[in-house]
């Protein structure tokens, strides 16, 4: 039997696990991940008000509840865990789905300031990700900046907005409900620093924003017009021509009866051509933003003006992307985060390394949507039986599990989530709503021991 390890239970390695079931019947796979919980950033990324692609955790959990999958959650692999080196003895082949470990910076001064964060870090809150820190991030914040116009920063404008009673129906954890319930953030803008034509959010994203309650999304028509492509958005690929036709027709809806003020308690202000160029510090913590107005350059980017704005927020969350990181044991192209490979196999030097794998970001880098790990991992898939036949003349222990046990980890198994799960319900129940995450290492890993043996 060929004995395969994927590191990383998100959707790139339940996909390789499920393409490697599915095409050899003498294949075994452990999916190993460093958290005691499976499916990755469908459980650590997705919006909590996003139900239907959460969802998607019950086509993941069919795979890994396959009779030759086997979730072994809470391994670490690398420094302070197991060795790669240790790993690659024990499996015929190890094929790696970590994803983009952080997120990329702006690189402009002030960006360090208390109140400015990463996306990601305020994504790992409301997910309840374990390493999240709950450190205040709308305590005392009135108005908030969103640098990017992608979905994820489209994700975190959403849920600074939401009220406590719609969220209240989700799994969000208890204190980030709380947290948000008390928010008084009233201003969100969101800032790109090109135009509109060329914004990565997905027109149903987009248009969530003018469907929340007590909200209104502004749009100003000026900075739209900067577009070349605004005024006939008709060679645009389809879903970015969505995107204008959704902004052309906020920007000029006619305004509210009676709305020479405001009319809604909260107001989200979608902003182009603005590049963040300084934080600028109030009492010891960002207090606004300074922008460099932009204009097209004619070669698809966008060149200063010299002409400056300041948007007030005591909450900056920068959104522009995330990057891989290097792997223990495994070569790197730092140029672009990703490890070097052929089809899947890791190339050292230019030589394919046997018995070495990637899929997902770490392989083409953070692009594309979930469905897009599915085509990923089968190619990975493909190459790995393929070489099946030289990995094979390796000797391996009959059971690696033996050996992670030897090394000192006790992983939790497909038992152990179970019994997280049933907790996570009992915490909800508890609370008077339905399933609510538990936020951290302590409670994760006591409600995974109660499993049976």
């Amino acid at each position: 039997m060929l004995h395969v390890a994927v590191v990383g239970s998100g959707p790139s390695g339940c996909y390789t696990a499920q393409s490697l079931v599915q095409a050899d019947p003498e294949v075994l796979v452990d999916v190993l991940d460093r958290l005691p919980c499976p499916y990755g950033l469908v459980r650590y990324g997705v919006a909590p008000d996003h139900e239907k692609i959460k969802s998607l955790q019950n086509s993941l959990r069919s795979v890994l509840e396959h009779e030759r999958v086997r979730f072994l959650g809470g391994v670490r692999v690398g420094p302070g865990g197991i060795p790669a080196s240790r790993l690659r003895e024990s499996y015929h082949a190890v094929v790696y789905c970590v994803g983009a470990a952080t997120d990329r910076h702006l690189g402009i001064p002030g960006e360090d300031l208390p109140g400015s964060w990463s996306a990601t870090q305020f994504v790992a809150w409301y997910s309840a990700h374990p390493d999240a820190a709950d450190d205040g991030f709308v305590r005392d914040a009135r108005s908030a900046v969103v640098i990017g116009v992608g979905n994820v920063a489209v994700d975190v404008t959403r849920m600074l907005a939401r009220g406590a009673a719609e969220l209240s129906t989700t799994d969000i954890p208890q204190a980030a409900l709380g947290a948000l319930a008390a928010s008084r953030v009233t201003d969100i803008h969101m800032v790109g620093r090109r135009g509109p034509s060329q914004a990565r959010f997905t027109t149903k994203e987009l248009r969530e924003l003018s469907g929340l309650p007590d909200t209104e999304v502004t749009v100003d028509p000026a900075e739209l017009a900067l577009d070349p492509a605004y005024a006939d958005p008709s060679a645009l690929p389809t879903a970015r021509r969505r995107n204008v036709e959704v902004l052309r027709g906020w920007s000029s809806a006619p305004p509210r009866a009676g709305s020479a003020a405001r009319t809604a308690s909260r107001r989200i202000a979608l902003r182009f051509f603005l590049r963040p160029v300084e934080l600028l510090a109030d009492k010891g913590r960002v207090g606004a933003v300074r922008f460099e107005r932009t204009v097209c350059d004619g070669d698809g980017g966008v060149t200063g003006t010299g002409r400056y704005e300041e948007i007030e927020a005591q909450l900056v969350l920068r959104s522009v992307g995330y990057r891989g990181l290097p792997l223990e044991g495994l070569p790197f192209d730092a140029a672009h985060g990703t490890v070097p490979h052929l089809a899947g196999r890791v190339l050292r030097e230019g030589a394919v390394g046997p018995g070495e794998y990637v899929a997902g970001w770490i392989k083409r880098g953070p692009t594309g949507v979930i469905g897009t790990n599915r085509p990923d991992a089968k190619e990975t898939a493909t190459s790995l039986l393929q070489d099946a036949p030289v990995l094979l003349r390796r000797d391996v222990p009959g059971d690696p599990l033996a050996a992670l046990r030897a090394a000192g980890v006790e992983p939790v198994t497909w038992a152990g989530w179970q019994a997280i799960e049933r907790a996570e319900a009992a915490l909800g129940a508890s609370l008077g709503r339905r399933v609510v995450k538990l936020a951290d290492w302590e409670s994760l890993l006591a409600a995974a021991r109660t499993a049976a043996p």
